[in-house]
């Protein structure tokens, strides 16, 4: 097995001497995009073997994005021909993926690992031609809530992979909801709020995706501000080189717009706007936090508003005509004040004359989380009358939960507009193993055939954490007009996971055992996501395993997934050089991690058992004391992975500060650390976005934990445990890595920790 970065002494008949070939050949500008694409994902010595050609005459008959791709002889180049440039970025990554066995993940990529482009002729002259079709002409990438989740302490570096992951999946529209702030506060200027009204209404980078919906206002650090840093200026200049790239790469960037909600202070700026306050946030929130103030689209202020900010943005971004999308919701998990339908119409129609009288082919993208969360409020009749303010063609909604929670279904394909079906999936970043695939593939076919209003296919995680076959998936559907064969699926999409060498037949059946387990999840058991680790929650002796969309219920077998795993080890031992496989790697901790996680839920009810059935101190101190030690074998794991390491998280958060200020550092770093614990400043939304990281599991969850389990072997109530365990995460949310513990990479080798947990 070879899988160090291959060397320009590749097997190739046309290698071009040390330039890219479109350096010298003349190809079409309007690629010139997707050749920087394969220069920086293909070996050096492949990438003068690849031609782009767009041809718009391969969409006909009603087809969408369509590829060929072809050689003229066996060792000739590659001709990728594409209706789109999303079309030929699909063809190229088809070709790659089905015949080179190599891929492309959130976290890395295989890519370059391809020595020589596979033949498509044989020795005797006959070719084959790769041809392709997407089903539905968009493909939607992102959550809004992605970007605080996971994008919020991108660097560049960082969106460059994801973009090039996005266009070779055949994503053609994703969201583009980077520098809001930055353009936000322009306008606010332009209309009299001070600097100081700024910083008491936006919040910090970590928690942006809620202060734009209304949901939260100020910053609950009050050691520093976004507009004290350098944080305005450099997410504007990271938007231009998004914005400009995903043009590049021939996807259609959805850009922000105003939402309506702004400071508290504009009664006293312009005291005859018609305003609001919104709802007390999930009903835990302090009024300063919440209750954001909301101007009334149909106030001709909000008008005047929406035009100064889109004109902003258009100048700053330098989008010209790139996009008429424009995100915007106005009642993400905050209800209308009114059930007046003629009100509830005028508010979406006064938003989207804003949108049109600044570009007439506007087009409002809404998501519809609203009318799952709040269905008490959002009747039939109040979607039906909210909705009917844009005309056909003005709104495009994203059924956000399509897979579990379809509104589309009871909304009449959202009366007419048109719509995309999503996979939601992940909430809060969360990482249990988990996914419905069969259920993806069949739901949205079927959601074609009765849907004629249905035109896109789109992911929309709350975070990128695993189970991405869950979601490719979904991709590959959108390019395929029936249902797939899971088993198929599976084997094609671990085949190019863990290529580009072959995959032996006993790690595919492997994986065949772990899909028909944990990624068949029909929904009937409780858990509707992907869930995550009981150890994630507030420690308690009761109440930890609800029927929610993050629950901690193993819907299936432990004990199956145990012996899967244990397969899994003993191929490991047998074969240790496939550790060096990175997505193989991956897997090998994640896999392990849930398996320690189910681990640690048993021996959890041991223990409950124990203290509700014996007061003998010795066996409490057994049960109890295995759970802080299954959590040091957790973070042991962990560790042995880059994607799996709180330090990760913390420097992308600290590298933020182009300032080089320590205490922009910090500001920084507390941001990170408390979205991913407390979530609030007073955990108002404990452990939502809980992560199964090494340094987080080993110095967060294994001391909680621990002190639990002591508080209630010690004879105390263990409901008063949540006040006792204040302190310490209060404390840990102010403290800095590098003081703490000062190691920012990997430590160990996962041979050796699989090793010791066999003993």
């Amino acid at each position: 097995m070879k899988f160090a970065k291959a060397i320009s002494l590749c097997l190739s008949t046309l290698a071009l001497p040390s330039t890219l070939a479109n350096d010298n050949l003349g190809f079409d500008s309007e690629v010139d995009g997707l050749y920087g694409l394969v220069k920086r994902r293909l070996a050096p010595c492949l990438q003068d073997q690849i031609k782009f050609e767009l041809d718009e005459s391969l969409s006909q008959d009603g087809s969408f994005d369509s590829y060929h791709v072809s050689q003229e002889q066996c060792g000739d180049k590659v001709t990728i021909k594409g209706s789109t440039k999303s079309a030929l970025a699909s063809g190229l990554y088809s070709y790659l993926r089905d015949y080179g066995h190599a891929s492309i993940s959130w976290t890395d990529s295989t890519l370059n690992k391809v020595e020589k482009l596979p033949n498509l002729c044989s020795p005797d002259g006959e070719c084959e031609t790769i041809t392709g079709s997407a089903v539905v002409p968009y493909r939607y990438h992102f959550n809004t809530v992605t970007f605080g989740y996971t994008t919020a302490f991108y660097s560049w570096d960082d969106w460059e992979h994801l973009l090039d992951w996005l266009s070779l999946q055949g994503i053609n529209l994703p969201l583009a909801w980077v520098g809001y702030e930055t353009i936000l506060a322009e306008m606010l200027r332009d209309f009299n709020f001070t600097d100081e009204d700024i910083r008491g209404f936006v919040s910090g980078p970590a928690f942006l995706p809620w202060n734009r919906f209304g949901n939260v206002q100020g910053d609950w650090n009050a050691t520093l501000n976004l507009l004290q840093t350098n944080f305005l200026e450099d997410q504007g200049e990271l938007q231009k080189k998004i914005v400009k790239r995903m043009a590049e790469l021939g996807m259609t960037p959805i850009l922000p717009a105003f939402t309506g909600f702004v400071p508290r202070e504009i009664r006293d700026v312009h005291p005859d706007a018609d305003v609001l306050n919104s709802s007390n946030w999930d009903g835990n929130w302090q009024v300063f936090y919440s209750n954001v103030t909301f101007l009334n689209p149909m106030d001709p202020l909000f008008a005047e508003m929406q035009s100064s900010f889109l004109s902003k943005q258009r100048d700053y971004f330098e989008i010209g005509n790139m996009t008429h999308f424009f995100t915007l919701d106005q009642y993400n998990e905050n209800n209308p004040t009114t059930t007046d339908l003629d009100s509830l119409k005028e508010v979406s129609k006064g938003t989207i004359k804003a949108l049109k009288d600044f570009d007439p082919n506007a087009v409002w993208v809404m998501q519809g989380w609203l009318f799952h969360y709040a269905k008490d409020y959002w009747t039939d009749e109040r979607i039906e009358a909210y909705l009917s303010g844009p005309k056909k063609g003005e709104l495009l909604i994203l059924d956000l939960y399509s897979e579990y929670s379809p509104q589309w279904e009871r909304t009449e394909s959202y009366y007419g507009h048109d719509w995309i079906w999503c996979e939601l999936h992940n909430f809060g970043s969360n990482m249990a193993l988990e996914g419905s695939l069969q259920i993806l593939s069949n739901n949205f076919t079927e959601a074609r055939k009765q849907s004629s209003n249905l035109i896109g296919a789109g992911l929309t995680p709350e975070g990128h954490e695993g189970n991405e076959i869950a979601y490719s998936a979904l991709l590959y559907q959108a390019w395929h007009d029936q249902p797939y064969d899971t088993t198929e699926f599976t084997r094609l999409f671990i085949e190019s996971r863990y290529g580009p060498d072959q995959v032996p037949e006993e790690l595919l059946n492997i994986w065949k055992e772990l899909v028909d387990l944990v990624y068949t999840n029909d929904y009937s058991t409780g858990v509707y996501a992907n869930g995550k680790p009981l150890f994630t929650f507030d420690p308690a002796l009761w109440g930890l395993e609800k029927k929610t969309s993050r629950s901690a219920i193993i819907f299936y077998d432990a004990s199956k997934l145990e012996a899967i795993w244990q397969k899994l080890v003993n191929f490991i031992f047998s074969n240790p050089q496939w550790l060096e496989q990175p997505h193989f790697h991956y897997d090998v901790v994640y896999i392990t991690s849930q398996v320690l996680a189910n681990r640690f839920t048993a021996q959890y009810h041991e223990f409950v058992d124990a203290v509700n059935c014996t007061k003998d101190h010795g066996e409490l101190s057994s049960k109890g004391n295995k759970l802080p030690a299954t959590l040091e074998q957790l973070d042991e794991v962990l560790y042995t992975d880059k994607n799996f390491l709180l330090s990760e998280w913390i420097v992308q958060a600290r590298n933020m500060a182009s300032e080089g200020d320590s205490h922009v550092q910090d500001y920084y770093e507390f941001q990170a650390r408390n979205q991913i614990t407390m979530w609030g400043p007073h955990a108002e939304i404990s452990e939502y976005a809980s992560k199964s990281w090494a340094g987080l599991v080993g110095t967060y969850y294994k001391p909680i934990w621990q002190k639990f389990v002591n508080y209630v072997i010690d004879g105390n109530d263990a409901n008063n445990f949540a006040s006792e365990i204040l302190p310490f995460r209060i404390d840990w949310q102010w403290q800095k890595w590098f003081d703490t513990d000062g190691n920012s990479g990997t430590k160990g080798s996962l041979l050796d920790v699989l090793k010791k947990l066999r003993l």
